[in-house]
């Protein structure tokens, strides 16, 4: 029997709880659960910022697509490239995206690329990134409340979508 709290398991298992459903989430049998499939809490909320709204418009990712990513990156399925900064491919790999994390509360679609045009972030991108994890990390709940009110941040995958 799996649960929340194995990290692997054999046989047919499940991953109750995914926080963005609700439903149960099929784990391949010998899989690893990374532990912050443990962690994910319906409480997290996830949100895409204008920038990155208009980047995923103009490369046709629907919601439903980001939220779908979201549920990967909670069972680990993402480049975690430290310091709550993740990549996390998308539209059938033509596309990364860049996640930032305050863990246990949000997570933040802050930056697309075309693979074609851009193989990675360079280093001092990554050490921006990190920065702006450690800002976001500071945010009251009234300041992302203003974010939202401002358009600068739009919350998704709250139930009204996918």
């Amino acid at each position: 029997m799996c649960s929340p709290n194995r990290k692997s398991c054999s046989g047919n298992c499940f991953f109750s709880g995914d926080f963005l459903t609700g439903h149960q989430v099929k784990v391949a049998p010998g899989a690893t659960l990374y532990p912050m499939a443990s962690r994910a809490e319906k409480s997290e909320r996830v949100f895409k910022t204008a920038w990155f709204s208009k980047a995923a418009r103009k490369a046709h990712i629907l919601d439903e697509e980001l939220c779908s990513a979201i549920r990967q990156v909670v069972l680990g399925q993402t480049d975690d490239l430290g310091g709550g900064v993740f990549k996390k491919r998308l539209h059938k790999n033509q596309y990364r995206s860049i996640i930032l994390t305050r863990a246990g509360h949000y997570w933040v679609f802050e930056y697309m690329f075309a693979k074609q045009d851009q193989a990675n972030i360079e280093d001092d991108e990554l050490a921006d990134f990190r920065k702006l994890v450690k800002a976001y990390a500071g945010l009251t709940a009234q300041q992302v409340n203003l974010l939202i009110r401002d358009n600068h941040w739009m919350e998704i995958c709250n139930g009204d979508q996918a």
